[in-house]
C-alpha cells in the first residue's frame, strides 16, 4: 500500500521513510513517509490558516462534520483494522472493533455541539453583567501512543474539533499505518483543508512542529519521560499541556471478594494487549486471609495463558510492541527475582520470532521493589498481602502514579473510604477499568495533567474569555 502523510487537505509524499514492523513476526511489512521539518511546519501553517473559518462555523455544523467523519471511519473499518492488526499484533476482530469504537466516540463528541456552555455571573456593580465565554485554543498538536492508536487518536481530535480547534496529529512510529489510513476518512468526510492533518515524523521533526508559535496546546498519551519532553515543548510558546502519562493500577482484594471472579477478571485485564494499557492491573494487594487462595487461582491461570500470533489464533495473547519492550520487560522480572520476588508463572524470554512475553506472576513482592514502584507495561503482575483496609489504602497511595485503581469488596463502608481517599483519578469497584467516554479519565501525581473524555475532557480544548458588560 502507498502510504502518504495527510496535510492541508491532500496526501503528500516525503523523501524520508519509517519502516514499520509486525510485532508478531518481527518482519517489516510497510514503509511510511517520514515528514520533513518543512512538511511539519507546512501542516501547522495549514491548521493555523484553517482554524478561524472552522471556529466561526456554528457548532452544530462542526457536529455534522464529525458525524460525516465517523461514518467515513466506520465505512473503512475493515481497511483501518487490517493496518492496525498488522502494526500492533492485535487480532483482526479487535483491530476492526477499535475502528468502530473510534467512530462511536466521534459521534459522542459531535453531540457536544449544542452543549458547550459559558456562564452568566452576577456583577458587584449595578447595570453590569459578567459573561464567561468558552472559546477554542487554536491549533492543537496531538501525540498518539502505540497501544490503542485509533481510539486515542479519535479521543483527542474529536473534542478538539467540536470545540473549534484544528489539529496536527503525530502517530507513534510503531503504529503509523492505521492513522494514515484513517486520514482517508477525513478526506471523504469533506472536512475543510487544514482542519485535520496527520503526519508520521521523527522526534526532531515533532519538536519543530510542537514548538511552532501557532501551536496553542499539546495533548499526549504516553510515558512519564515523554510527558517531561512535552512540557519542555510547551515552555517554548507557553502552549497548554494535556498529558495522560504512566499508570500503576493497584487492585485491592478484600476478604469478602469473590475470588473466582477476581482471578478470571485479573487474568483477562492483565493479558489484554499483552498488558500494554496504562490502566492495566500492575500490583495486587490481597487480604492475607485470601492471599494463598487467590495466588493458587492466578498461578494456574497465568501458567495456562497461551501467547502467539493472533492472526493465527485470535484467542492468544499477542506480542509486545517492540523488541526493546520485550527485553526490558524480561530484565525487570529478572531484577525482581534477584530482589527476592518469587516467580510463580512465566518469566521466561521466549525463543523464536516476534516480541512475545508470557503472562508472568510474582509473589513475595515488597513495596520498595522496582517491579512495584515502576510501570512495567507488559503482562507482569506483582502480588502483596495486607491485613487491614487502612493498610491497603496506604499501600495503594504510596506511589508516584495515580491514574486508575480497583477495589473488590461488597463492604460499602470500605468502598466509601476508598472513594474519599484513594489518590487516583479513577476508582473502579468490582470491575476493571474500561474508560467510559462520558466520564473523565484524568491522572493524579505523575500520571498526568488534565484529562480525556466527557464534558471535562472536551473543555480541556477550550479557553475562557470574560466579558464585563456595562449596560
Amino acid at each position: 500500500m502507498d502510504y502518504r502523510n495527510f496535510f492541508d487537505g491532500a496526501f503528500r509524499p516525503s523523501a524520508y521513510s519509517i519502516e514499520v514492523r509486525n510485532p508478531a513476526t518481527g518482519a517489516a511489512f510497510a514503509s511510511v513517509p517520514s515528514a520533513s521539518e518543512a512538511d511539519a511546519i507546512a501542516a501547522v501553517g495549514a491548521a493555523h490558516r484553517a482554524q478561524p473559518a472552522w471556529r466561526k462555523l456554528p457548532s452544530i455544523a462542526r457536529g455534522d462534520a464529525l458525524r460525516r467523519f465517523a461514518d467515513a471511519i466506520e465505512a473503512r473499518a475493515d481497511v483501518i483494522g487490517a493496518a492496525l492488526a498488522a502494526e500492533s499484533g492485535k487480532s483482526l476482530a479487535d483491530a476492526r472493533g477499535e475502528a468502530i469504537y473510534g467512530a462511536e466516540l466521534m459521534r459522542y463528541h459531535a453531540e457536544w455541539a449544542r452543549r458547550i456552555e459559558g456562564e452568566v455571573i452576577p456583577s458587584d456593580n449595578p447595570d453590569e453583567t459578567l459573561l464567561l465565554k468558552r472559546e477554542p485554543i487554536g491549533v492543537v498538536a496531538c501525540l498518539i501512543p502505540f497501544n490503542y492508536p485509533i481510539y486515542t487518536l479519535v479521543r483527542k481530535i474529536a473534542p478538539a474539533l467540536i470545540a473549534g480547534n484544528t489539529v496536527v496529529v503525530r502517530p507513534s512510529n510503531s503504529t503509523p499505518t492505521s492513522a494514515l489510513v484513517l486520514a482517508e476518512a477525513a478526506l471523504a468526510a469533506d472536512l475543510p483543508a487544514g482542519v485535520v492533518n496527520i503526519l508520521a515524523m521523527s522526534h526532531d521533526v515533532a519538536r519543530a512542529a510542537c514548538t511552532h508559535p501557532a501551536v496553542g496546546m499539546i495533548t499526549l498519551t504516553g510515558s512519564l519521560a515523554a510527558g517531561r519532553v512535552v512540557l519542555d515543548y510547551c515552555k517554548t510558546s507557553i502552549a497548554k499541556p494535556s498529558l495522560e502519562l504512566g499508570g500503576k493500577t493497584p487492585v485491592i482484594v478484600a476478604a469478602d471478594a469473590d475470588l473466582d471472579a477476581v482471578a478470571a477478571q485479573l487474568l483477562a485485564a492483565k493479558t489484554t494487549h499483552c498488558g500494554q494499557l496504562c490502566t492495566a492491573p500492575e500490583r495486587v494487594y490481597v487480604h492475607r486471609s485470601m492471599h494463598e487462595a487467590l495466588l493458587n487461582r492466578l498461578r494456574a491461570g497465568f501458567a495456562s495463558r497461551a501467547f502467539g500470533d493472533r492472526e493465527e489464533d485470535a484467542q492468544h495473547m499477542g506480542p509486545l510492541a517492540t523488541k526493546a519492550a520485550q527485553t526490558n520487560t524480561h530484565a525487570m522480572v529478572e531484577r525482581a527475582v534477584a530482589q527476592g520476588a518469587k516467580l510463580e508463572a512465566g518469566g521466561v524470554l521466549p525463543a523464536g520470532e516476534g516480541y512475545f512475553y508470557p503472562a508472568t506472576l510474582l509473589s513475595n513482592c515488597r513495596q520498595d521493589m522496582e517491579i512495584v514502584a515502576e510501570e512495567v507495561f507488559g503482562p507482569v503482575l506483582a502480588m502483596l498481602p495486607f491485613d487491614t483496609a487502612d493498610e491497603a489504602l496506604a499501600l495503594a497511595n504510596d506511589h508516584q502514579f495515580g491514574l486508575s485503581s480497583v477495589l473488590f469488596t461488597n463492604d460499602h463502608r470500605m468502598v466509601m473510604a476508598f472513594a474519599d481517599a484513594i489518590e487516583a483519578g479513577e476508582l473502579y469497584v468490582n470491575r476493571f477499568p474500561a474508560d467510559p467516554y462520558q466520564g473523565f479519565h484524568a491522572g493524579w501525581k505523575r500520571s498526568g495533567l488534565g484529562g480525556d473524555d466527557g464534558k471535562h475532557g472536551m473543555l480541556e480544548f477550550t479557553q475562557t474569555r470574560l466579558v464585563v458588560l456595562k449596560h
